[in-house]
């Protein structure tokens, strides 16, 4: 996990290739249909470009739209196993629309299906690491797919402009922090994707309980919740709070970060802010998810505990 972390840059220089290009129908609007690791990449492409017509979908099937709609829809399905039944499902139910389709993966059933089906596919080349920690190769691929030069371009530029060893240190010092508690990331509505990252990490890597929330909606209900009192002290007195601040939120959210913070703190909370840094969106992003990396696999170290691999995970795929 280690070394995944220091190599992620690197995954931006992958040059991916469209199988049965010329089956490629743009439309409208897509549909990327991934469940973990998976979509992780869709989410953080509409973090870093809001204006792009993209939904994600998580389940079996299809979203409830018209057929009208769906068949000006172009699925993508991402599964980075080629082996997840959702996506599967959701490739299938594609098909028998006659939906123009997509597929992103390192192989299995859904690569398969796509060759025997003459649909377009991205082969994402096998690295060993997990769904979570292949996000940069995710995202050039469904960039390409989406015929976004620009977007290629400016993330080949990550290469060298992340500096992944430089948030190890921080990192270990925030998971020291958090061990032995539960951590909360809060975002604006904006960073959604970056709150939720991390605590998809926090969970994997770092084999925590975690949560995440938004503001301002969290302002109207959640921290009501963390309003401590002798009587609710014991099950609220486990938590700590990491905030993701971004100098490009709503001046408004930003006020309303740094108050909630200091209630927080007041009622004797642990509560850590961290400013996204970066020249562009893309390099704020990825450098909160760098940081995240680094503090989920130390906390899997503070636990004693491996930090790759999902053994809850496989055991419940063998039950269902």
């Amino acid at each position: 996990m280690r070394q995944a972390i220091l190599d992620f840059p690197k995954q931006f220089t992958f040059s991916p290739v469209v199988e049965n290009a010329s089956g490629l129908a743009r439309k409208p609007s897509v549909i990327v249909a991934g469940m973990g690791g998976s979509h992780l990449a869709a989410d953080i492409l509409k973090a870093g470009d809001p204006t792009v017509n993209l939904f994600i979908h998580s389940d079996y099937g299809l979203p409830p739209w018209s057929l009208a709609r769906l068949q000006e829809t172009l699925l993508i399905a991402s599964s980075y196993s080629g082996n997840t039944e959702e996506t599967l499902d959701a490739y299938e139910a594609a098909g028998d629309l006659g939906m123009s389709r997509a597929v992103i993966s390192v192989g299995g059933r859904l690569l398969e299906a796509a060759e025997r089906d003459g649909v377009s596919c991205i082969h994402l080349p096998q690295t060993g690491v997990q769904p979570r920690s292949a996000i940069g190769l995710s995202l050039v691929a469904l960039a390409k797919l989406l015929g976004r030069g620009d977007l290629l371009a400016e993330l080949a530029s990550l290469t060298l402009t992340l500096p992944a060893a430089a948030f190890e240190a921080p990192g270990r010092k925030l998971a020291d922090e958090l061990h032995a508690r539960v951590p909360v990331i809060y975002a604006s509505s904006a960073n959604v994707a970056v709150a939720a990252n991390w605590k998809i990490k926090i969970n994997e890597t770092g084999k925590s309980p975690a949560f995440f929330n938004v503001f301002p909606e969290l302002n109207h209900n959640e921290m009501t919740g963390f309003d401590k009192r002798d009587a609710s002290a014991p099950p609220s007195s486990g938590f700590a709070f990491v905030f993701l601040n971004d100098a490009d939120d709503h001046l408004r959210t930003r006020r309303r970060m740094e108050v909630t913070a200091e209630l927080y703190r007041a009622r004797g909370y642990a509560v850590h802010e961290i400013e996204l840094e970066g020249n562009t969106r893309f390099e704020r992003l990825f450098n909160a998810l760098l940081l995240a990396d680094w503090t989920a696999l130390s906390l899997a170290e503070r636990y004693g505990l491996e930090s790759e691999q999902v053994p809850m995970v496989e055991e419940f795929k063998k039950l269902v």
